[in-house]
Parts: structure tokens; C-alpha cells; sequence
């Protein structure tokens, strides 16, 4: 059992911090229990030079500088071997109560690294699971290692399901994203072009295949002739840039379709925008998604196989497209959207609801329920009422 006379610690191992929903939902939760009074630690492979996110203050960090690719066979093998006993080298140096792996290969990793120790391992699933692209060792490493974990955490009841057929002794808990809102601005702040009398359909998201934004591309360049006064706009940064500004070249579309780059200053975003689209073809629980409803947008969202559906009430407070991964159904939607504005304003109306179904107090007295005992001690002033909250959510 965990030590409880001392202040519980928290060790949250992560690749990077780089970018993307799992790393800062790290922070976050690194940012909340570090204000309850907790001692918060975080572990990365990579180091702070490639961080997009800011480690919050009062929390340590510790930089492993194990992110070098290893490859498959002996030189991954042995790759992983250091990994784990760089971290178990930490874990066993400062003792903390629980140690938290965010996504699948930092979930692994933890459990392997405290084996024998005297620690609770919570895993996490940010992806579901059928669609990561991860090699047969890592597979058959995360089917030893889950059920050995105190619980493994996904964000939607699909990942939970197939966890528990696939992975049947693991014992599955779902806790979704919590929804950040208001949005606090960081670097680069990108100004919001004046859209004027024009309208203004905003996607976000890395610039990957997984994101769908082809599918987006092909689907605005159908509506686009009808809606004459409507641009799209998609913030992101990412690999797929090339090829998705010469889709947008061969539709002739330079003029209504931009790729914004990543911008620190989300909010202002959403709240210049006139509608949100999803179009992933594959998906967690989406962030962006969370955000554009609390900032009271209307939505539409390709009903993928886990994510969108667990955030949206269909027509509702947002559409879910299915078909999905279909262009000519998302078309469908949105044209129908665009020419409907009192349609837009009823869902709008209803969609900042999730800033209540997804409030921060409500996802945290989740995970409180993980740890190992409540604070006992050093809570901050402004940390106490936030725990009062929490607990009195149990």
C-alpha cells in the first residue's frame, strides 16, 4: 500500500510534449492535482526544446532523452530495455504513490518499469486501439501489461469495449476529456482575419491523413458553387500540408479555402468562426470538438467509429455524418447547415451544454476515484474550493 502519511505523489510518463490532445490533457491534469496540494512529477523521452506546452509550476520535470527511434527486432529490444530501466531508475529514486502512462507505449513502459515496486500503474488509451498503427511486439507487450496495470483508462465506451474483448483481464475504466474553456492564449498568436459580411467554417487538427481534411476538401469544393458567401478555414500544422494545399490548387479554391498553420490563440478563433467541422476518420475524444461546442459554434462531425457520438446528441446539439469517410455526405450536411441559420442557432444554443457534461470537476472526481487516497494536506486557497467540488462529486 501506498505510503499515506507523506503528500501523495503523481508521476505522469509521456513521450513529448510537443503538440496533440494526450499531452495536454498531461498537463492539465499535471496543472489540476499539482493545485490540490499534490506532488506532481512529469517524465518525457523527449527533450523541453520540443515542447509546444508549458510544464506547469511546482510540477518537476525529468527528461529521460530515450525518444531516439529504435527500430524493430534486437535494436528496438534493446531500445525499450533502456527506456524502462531509465524509468524505473527515477520511479525507484522518488517513490511516487502513483505512476500514470499516457498512451499505449508510455503505458507499457510504466508497468514494465515497476514491476515489484510498491506503486499503483494507471495505463491510458488516446487512440482506439484498431486504427493505431503499432507493431506485433507492442501489441503483444500492451496484452501482458494492461491487466497488471491498477486500471486502464480510455476516453470513449468503444476503446473501453474492445479493450475488455481483446484485452479480457484488464479492468477498464472511461474518463473523458474534460472540456477547456475559457481557452488561455499562448504563443504563436496568429490575429483572425476581418471575415466581414462572409462566413466562416473553421477546421482544426494536424495536418494528417487520419484528420480527414482530403475528405473536407472534396466535400467544400462540392457546396462551395452554392454557398458563394461561406470560406473554409483549417488551423493546423502538419505533414500533409503539400499535398492538401495542391488538392486546393486543383479545385481552384485558393481564394475560399486556407491553411491557417498552428495558432496559440485558439479562442478567438472559434469565436470569429460561423460553424465547426469534424472530419476525422478516426478519432479519441476529440478536443477541438469539445472546444468549438463550449465556444457555442454549431457542428458537424463524421460519426466515426469512437469519439463524436459520445460528445454529440444527433441534431441535438450538433449532426453526426454518416455514412462516414463519405465527401458527398458531409456535403450533404454541411450545405444543409449552411442554409439553414436558425437551424445553426438552435444547435448552438444547446451545444455549450457540454461545458456542464464535460466540466473540469466532474472528469477529475473521476480520476480521483483512481488515486490512491484524497489530499490530506496542502491545499492551496485557491485550490480548496475546486477540491471541495471534486470530492463532493464521489
Amino acid at each position: 500500500m501506498p505510503n499515506l502519511s507523506k503528500t501523495m505523489h503523481i508521476m505522469i510518463v509521456i513521450h513529448s510534449l510537443r503538440g496533440g490532445g494526450a499531452e495536454r490533457v498531461a498537463v492539465d491534469l499535471s496543472a489540476y492535482w499539482q493545485r490540490l496540494g499534490y506532488k506532481v512529477s512529469l517524465v518525457t523521452q523527449m527533450t523541453a526544446e520540443t515542447d509546444v506546452y508549458p510544464v506547469p509550476a511546482g510540477v518537476q520535470r525529468y527528461v529521460m532523452g530515450t525518444a531516439n527511434a529504435s527500430g524493430g527486432g534486437w535494436r528496438g529490444a534493446l531500445a525499450n530495455w533502456q527506456r524502462v530501466r531509465k524509468l524505473r531508475k527515477l520511479i525507484k529514486k522518488h517513490k511516487p504513490d502513483c505512476v500514470l502512462g499516457m498512451m499505449t507505449t508510455a503505458s507499457i513502459l510504466a508497468v514494465m518499469a515497476t514491476k515489484g515496486l510498491n506503486c499503483r500503474v494507471l495505463a491510458t488509451e488516446h487512440t482506439h486501439p484498431p486504427l493505431q498503427n503499432l507493431s506485433e511486439s507492442w501489441q503483444k507487450l500492451r496484452r501482458w501489461a494492461y491487466p497488471r496495470a491498477y486500471a486502464v483508462v480510455a476516453l470513449t465506451h468503444g476503446t473501453a469495449e474492445w479493450i475488455q474483448t481483446n484485452i479480457p483481464d484488464s479492468k477498464v475504466v472511461v474518463i473523458p476529456n474534460a472540456v477547456n474553456w475559457p481557452l488561455k492564449p499562448q504563443e504563436p498568436l496568429v490575429p483572425v482575419p476581418n471575415k466581414g459580411d462572409r462566413l466562416r467554417l473553421l477546421a482544426v487538427g494536424r495536418l494528417h491523413p487520419v484528420k480527414g481534411f482530403d475528405l473536407l476538401i472534396q466535400a467544400f469544393a462540392l457546396v462551395a458553387p452554392y454557398f458563394p458567401s461561406w470560406d473554409l478555414v483549417i488551423v493546423g500544422e502538419g505533414d500533409e500540408r503539400t499535398a492538401l494545399q495542391q488538392q486546393i490548387d486543383k479545385a481552384e479554391l485558393n481564394e475560399r479555402i486556407h491553411l491557417i498553420g498552428r495558432v496559440g490563440n485558439m479562442a478567438d478563433w472559434y469565436q470569429q468562426s460561423d460553424m465547426y467541422v469534424l472530419s476525422s476518420r478516426a478519432e479519441g475524444l476529440s478536443n477541438t470538438l469539445l472546444e468549438a461546442m463550449a465556444a457555442g459554434l454549431p457542428v458537424v462531425a463524421m460519426d466515426c467509429d469512437t469519439g463524436p457520438r459520445e460528445i454529440i446528441r444527433d441534431n441535438i446539439d450538433g449532426i453526426l455524418v454518416s455514412p462516414p469517410e463519405e465527401a458527398e455526405a458531409l456535403a450533404a450536411h454541411l450545405s444543409d447547415l449552411m442554409a439553414r441559420p436558425l437551424k445553426r442557432t438552435a444547435l448552438a444554443r444547446r451545444a455549450i451544454d457540454v461545458k456542464d457534461r464535460f466540466s473540469v470537476p466532474l472528469v477529475m472526481a473521476q480520476w480521483e476515484r483512481l488515486l490512491p487516497h484524497p489530499p490530506k494536506a496542502g491545499l492551496t486557497a485557491a485550490a480548496s474550493q475546486d477540491a471541495v467540488q471534486v470530492n463532493t462529486d464521489h
